[in-house]
């Protein structure tokens, strides 16, 4: 079996998690840091903090903001659903739009029409590390600015509609020559092990804040209010005599490890010049050979004004419906060739349509999801097995739709 996603675990990782075990250090602590200095060199943001989850660091933004009850959220109905529990655990109401035919991504207009005095934060989603519309969403907070009505004071602070950018797949991605992480007011990267960057569990909240926001201190204080709200972490109380610490909000427990750190660490110096070149070449070989067949719609992974850093290939096969993908995928499946579907869209989930949500109103999504599969792509897939996966899914769709 041809697996989807695994992560690359190989003797350079081993070592580096190895010394991080023998160091005495695997909670948060140096490699932790020293993972968040290097993640905001290359994302070019301000300042970088390491989570336990792209969830977590969604969430904490959130909070921090002052996002409760009364206040709404736009996000794409085309995400995982972590992007709308966030909302939900905050007390906000998601306020779903659909997105784009093309390039999955939210649709910036229907943004602007959803809009009102309760909106509080915008949550683009860089579907399968293919960045959204960045320079048009900025505009657009800007653009509503006069019918923001603060509710805290970072709101206050901010005086318009925040950009939280749910970047969990693009990590590496860029944007008219800026990487994600510095294209939004916050972006959140995922580090699951299915991530093109993996710490096997984990994510970074990466700040970018305007001024008068002081990046640093806000870093500062999201490290107290993401360890219980404690004003000192392990790291601080080792030094001599620095033992008493206080508690300075109901925090939360939501930090990185250093053993996590390790393997980011790792991943993160041959990101570029290893892990990318290989994920590209997966996605040529997939390009070169569905691009024959007009049946097939291959996903957007470059423009004139963005690279994305192939997370996902989402291909759609043109005019089928749901059923026919689905028997599509279980004939690929009995050709030992594992694959996916990125995502089914959260307004059709059980607990959003007891809501009130209906998938009905997000047409161009369903057409998006109910045409989709993602094929496998990770590290150590080779040339062969690429061509089997290829050949797996050709033969398929020829059997269901003959």
């Amino acid at each position: 079996m041809i697996p989807f996603s695994p992560p690359r675990i190989d003797d350079k990782i081993i070592a580096e998690v190895t010394a991080a075990l023998k160091s005495g250090w695997i909670t948060t602590g140096p490699r932790t840091k020293d993972f968040e200095k290097k993640l905001t060199a290359y994302c070019g943001n301000q300042s970088t903090l390491c989570l336990n989850s792209a969830t977590a660091g969604l969430e904490i933004m959130l909070r921090w903001f002052g996002v409760g009850e009364g206040d709404e959220v736009i996000l794409p109905a085309y995400t995982y659903s972590a992007t709308a529990n966030v909302v939900i655990h905050c007390g906000a109401k998601p306020v779903f739009v659909d997105v784009n035919a093309d390039d999955f991504n939210i649709n910036v207009s229907n943004i602007d029409k959803a809009i009102t005095a309760n909106t509080k934060v915008v949550m683009p989603v860089d579907f399968a590390g293919f960045p959204c519309d960045y320079d048009e969403i900025n505009a657009l907070v800007v653009k509503h600015k006069n019918q923001f009505k603060p509710k805290s004071k970072n709101q206050e602070i901010l005086g318009r509609i925040m950009v939280l950018s749910d970047s969990a797949h693009s990590f590496g991605a860029d944007y008219k020559g800026k990487k994600c992480g510095a294209l939004a007011d916050v972006s959140v990267f995922s580090f699951h092990a299915v991530k093109n960057l993996t710490t096997a569990e984990g994510g970074a909240v990466a700040l970018n804040l305007p001024a008068p926001f002081d990046n640093e201190d806000v870093y500062k204080f999201l490290c107290m209010y993401t360890l219980h709200g404690q004003n000192k972490d392990a790291l601080a109380k080792t030094q001599k005599g620095n033992w008493k610490y206080d508690i300075i909000v109901a925090g939360y427990k939501c930090n990185m490890t250093d053993l996590s750190a390790a393997i980011g660490l790792i991943e993160l110096e041959r990101y570029d010049n290893d892990t990318q070149l290989k994920r590209k070449q997966i996605f040529d070989w997939y390009n070169n050979a569905f691009s024959k067949d007009s049946r097939f719609q291959i996903p957007i992974h470059i423009t004139d004004t963005k690279n994305g850093c192939y997370h996902l290939y989402p291909l759609r096969i043109k005019g089928i419906t749901e059923v026919q993908r689905d028997a599509i995928m279980k004939e690929i499946f009995d050709c030992d060739v594992s694959v996916n579907v990125h995502f089914i869209p959260v307004p059709s989930t059980s607990f959003y349509k007891n809501l009130g949500y209906d998938i009905q109103n997000y047409p161009i999504t369903y057409d998006n999801f109910s045409r989709e599969i993602s094929l496998p792509v990770f590290y150590d897939l080779s040339s062969e097995q690429t061509q089997t996966v290829i050949n797996a899914v050709i033969n398929s769709v020829n059997k269901i739709l003959c």
